[in-house]
């Protein structure tokens, strides 16, 4: 009889667990309580589904996701292979057409020998066969986040996220955009809007004193920074935007053949070229406000709408104080937290913890020896500080270079030495996987 593992939850960490854990001789009992129990977040009933942007980053290794996705490339991610065959253009960026993704995603999980999908909501890991994964991530269910809670010994966490508005391609008047990727890199992949000084200025006073969807009291303040609503980050400074999500650096206006103020990006969002994501203009402003903002926009006057952005809570562990260094509970190491409920922020970091912590279960149930993952790599890193930094003052991370020991060395530019701990990082994850029996 081959053994058996439960996971709870199809997302991203989920998904890649079971199809590891499957893969290995293993039988999964996966289950999802979408679509009979709905997100505020999820558009379907497909797993893996990319809730916010479309994009997985970079595929530099010299950028922290390049660097990550590389090393999730060499241990045969599941994930990022499907996402490979659903890419979109998107310059040097890995983007994907979300729905398809999601739906081969779950042909291929539903299709597995070794898996059992079962659509029920958990809200006691006591019901289930362990080993259990939890794996529900950032949209646990208020029932299974109360049982967490009690399991746990601690208050559950939490932070608020927003998702970014997706318009229909058609409605774009694109005469005034231009097709370009930052420096030239890549295939112009992105539809550009520029702005001037002045457009620019409408646009932030516009965003600060729009009607947004107001947290409870006690809510307020809990924004995580990566993802600041757009209104937010125009209210920390009048050029703040043009310095963030609306930089202009690295795109020049062939109408004018200079460096616009500032500039809109739209990303496709699917094969079809049907929609286009605000890229970086995630929101809590209210619906109607949407409208009227965004379509004062050069471009956007008769935008349509496909989905507007919105904000919802994102649960997650306080995994240094539960948690020891293979993502299995301290007090009852029959039980793995993977994904975003575990402390991480990301979809790679989410595909990354789902997959280590199958190959950490693997393992154990085949009786095979696992070797500790060096913290010169981006898993490793990642990993080790989510399960030793100070609980106190943990929030949700994404890997960054900043994770990795130091290069002794000479001297270089930093992005040298991003490359140098980059080479170091997946000559060490090619080692420990040469290393692993798993």
């Amino acid at each position: 009889m081959s053994p058996h593992a439960t996971i709870v939850g199809a997302g991203l960490a989920g998904v890649e667990a079971a199809f590891q854990l499957a893969s290995r001789g293993i039988t999964v009992t996966l289950f999802e309580m979408r679509p009979r129990v709905p997100t505020p977040a999820h558009s379907t009933g497909f797993f893996g589904e990319l809730v916010c942007s479309n994009s997985l980053g970079s595929e530099s290794a010299a950028s922290a996701n390049g660097l990550l996705k590389k090393e999730l490339e060499i241990l045969e991610s599941f994930y990022l292979k499907i996402a490979q065959r659903c890419r979109v253009p998107a310059g040097q960026s890995l983007a994907v057409d979300r729905i398809r993704l999601a739906k081969e995603i779950t042909r291929e999980i539903k299709a597995h020998p070794r898996i059992e999908v079962i659509t029920r909501e958990i809200t006691d890991l006591r019901d289930l066969i362990s080993p259990v994964m939890v794996a529900s991530g950032p949209l646990t269910s208020d029932a299974l986040a109360e049982h967490l809670t009690s399991l746990t010994m601690r208050k559950n966490l939490f932070f608020f996220d927003a998702t970014c508005p997706i318009l229909a391609t058609d409605s774009v008047d694109q005469s005034v955009c231009f097709k370009a990727s930052r420096y030239g890199k890549g295939s112009p992949d992105f539809l550009n809007i520029p702005l001037d000084r002045s457009q620019y200025e409408q646009l932030v006073q516009d965003l600060v004193s729009a009607q947004t969807v107001q947290p409870k009291d006690f809510e307020k303040g809990l924004f995580f920074d990566a993802c600041l609503p757009v209104e937010e980050i125009a209210r920390r400074g009048s050029q703040a935007l043009a310095f963030g999500p609306l930089k202009p650096v690295g795109l020049t206006d062939p109408g004018s053949g200079k460096m616009p103020h500032a500039v809109i990006q739209l990303r496709t969002d699917d094969l079809k070229h049907t929609f286009l994501q605000m890229v970086g203009f995630q929101t809590r402003l209210k619906w109607s406000e949407q409208r009227r903002v965004f379509r004062k926009i050069p471009g956007l006057e008769k935008a349509r709408f496909e989905r507007y952005g919105r904000m919802h809570r994102n649960t997650y562990i306080s995994a240094p104080l539960v948690l020891n260094p293979h993502l299995q509970l301290k007090a009852d190491p029959n039980i793995f937290f993977a994904g975003q409920l575990c402390g991480v922020e990301g979809y790679v970091e989410s595909i990354a913890t789902g997959l280590y912590a199958a190959l950490r279960l693997a393992g154990i149930l085949l009786k095979r020896p696992f070797p500790d993952i060096p913290t010169q790599t981006a898993l490793g890193s990642l990993i080790h500080y989510i399960t030793h930094a100070r609980w106190q003052q943990f929030k949700p991370t994404k890997f960054s270079f900043g994770l990795l020991p130091p290069i002794r060395g000479p001297r270089v530019s930093k992005r040298q030495r991003k490359e140098q701990k980059a080479l170091r990082a997946l000559e060490c994850i090619r080692q420990w996987k040469n290393s692993s029996v798993i």
